[in-house]
């Protein structure tokens, strides 16, 4: 179906583009919207920047190296291991096993090959570089650049064998034109002197950065559309009133939107929404957590990632936080804190200087969803029952540093342009 939208000749006012969803995504894509010209609604049920939304809790990273999917050669090996081991860094809940088994068939074939990884790595590339320096155009437009810096992200190790064991993705990063500085121990030392002795080995990527505080920054972002005319309405998308392959209203439980264009961006409430306008994507939520110290005595210099631990570690506005973590349980399990206790314990032994008994009142602890295609490919592009409404979800783990080119893509959609982002790789019919 054609994504070109032609003008309506009746309307005399700017077309109205209903915004589903005030995350990161949705929030970026409605002030594009604005700027080109639309009026926008966004709809959200919650507090933008409120600690229900993914982009409340992410790892804080703004990493234009995050063009390695999920899956990898041989994952499929482990998969007895996740199901066995519920703390591990990637669990699959026995309950929830055989309703996600056709996802992580796909998930796994993903990255059967090396071939199919790089070809995961060329695709996400253009849609992450250079993403630091987008963000701080677009916090410092709504009055936040302190929240973006731009100081670099390592990857540590014990040990050169450590990164050499994941040969593969940095080989991969490389073909796509990520460059790196290799710290040796004394590096290290000097650059991190209060990391734990154990890690004498770096990878440290200077393109990358960082968002002090996710949630603040989302917030700002959505005040600021609303202070170039969006209006933000507190309801839940429950579907669309389509007439003659036309929109003509999003539906909420208090009623119809009246509106010319949609862009879903529910994050990993999106599947339904994209069913009822024929789309039927196989979008499943990775639960991720946090642990975040409260007034940390110590931390990194450069947000950093052990290798042990699986996690970001980085400092934030409200405190020092550790990220990670992949559990597969769907939307409404509980939360199992004790995985986001696990990144706590890992993070007082990566800072040996940190207190051991901290008391409960300093550490937070959060669980999220991230919305994960299983090719680690977000949807982008029409739906298949109208070009009115587009799809733009399931970013996985890069919806923070992935969202200014999203908006940029999904904006050039809406104004009946072609993006310069290469869109076939996200095709949301890529699955039918």
């Amino acid at each position: 179906m054609s994504t070109e939208f032609a003008m309506r000749p009746e309307a005399s006012a700017p077309p109205h583009v209903v915004v589903i969803g005030a995350g990161i995504i949705g929030a970026a894509t409605a002030l594009g919207a604005l700027r080109e010209g639309f009026r926008v609604t966004i709809l959200e049920p919650g507090e933008p920047g409120g600690e229900q939304a993914a982009s409340y809790g992410n790892g804080c990273w703004l990493s234009p190296m995050s063009v390695i999917p999920p899956s990898s050669p041989g994952l499929w090996k482990k998969v007895p291991k996740f199901l066995a081991d519920p703390l591990g860094p990637l669990a699959i809940r026995w309950s929830y096993f055989p309703r996600v088994l056709p996802w992580l068939a796909r998930y796994l074939w993903a990255g059967w090959t090396e071939a199919k990884v790089l070809r995961a790595a060329q695709a996400l590339r253009p849609l992450l570089v250079g993403s630091p320096a987008l963000h701080k155009q677009l916090a410092e437009q709504a009055g936040v650049g302190h929240l973006i810096e731009q100081r670099g992200l390592v990857y540590v190790y014990e040990n050169r064998a450590q990164f050499e064991a994941e040969a593969l993705a940095w080989r991969v990063r490389r073909q796509v034109g990520i460059e790196w500085l290799e710290l040796d121990a004394d590096e290290m030392r000097q650059r991190e002197p209060e990391l734990d002795r154990r890690y004498g080995f770096g990878a440290l990527v200077e393109e990358g950065g960082h968002c002090r505080d996710p949630g603040a920054y989302v917030a700002a972002l959505v005040a600021q559309a609303r202070a170039e005319g969006a209006e933000l309405r507190r309801e839940a998308a429950t579907g669309f009133r389509l007439e003659g392959g036309r929109l003509r209203a999003v539906v909420t439980a208090a009623g119809e939107v009246a509106c010319d264009r949609a862009v879903i961006c529910a994050g990993a409430h999106s599947k339904k929404l994209a069913a009822a306008v024929g789309s039927r994507v196989p979008l499943e939520t990775e639960r991720g957590y946090h642990a975040m110290v409260a007034d940390a005595e110590v931390g990194p210099r450069t947000p950093m990632m052990p290798y042990d631990g699986k996690m970001s570690i980085t400092w934030t506005d409200r405190g020092l936080r550790c990220a990670g973590q992949v559990e597969i349980a769907g939307l409404e399990a509980a939360p199992n804190w004790k995985r986001a206790e696990i990144l706590r314990d890992h993070l007082l032994r990566s800072f040996p200087g940190l207190p051991r008994d901290l008391p409960a009142e300093r550490v937070k602890l959060w669980m999220g969803h991230r919305p994960s295609m299983p090719d680690g490919l977000p949807c982008l592009g029409a739906s298949a029952a109208t070009p009115d409404v587009l799809l733009a979800f399931g970013h996985g783990h890069t919806g923070l540093v992935a969202a200014p080119r999203t908006a940029t893509a999904i904006v050039d959609l809406l104004a009946g342009r072609k993006p310069a982002l290469p869109m076939q790789p996200f095709r949301p019919e890529r699955f039918a």
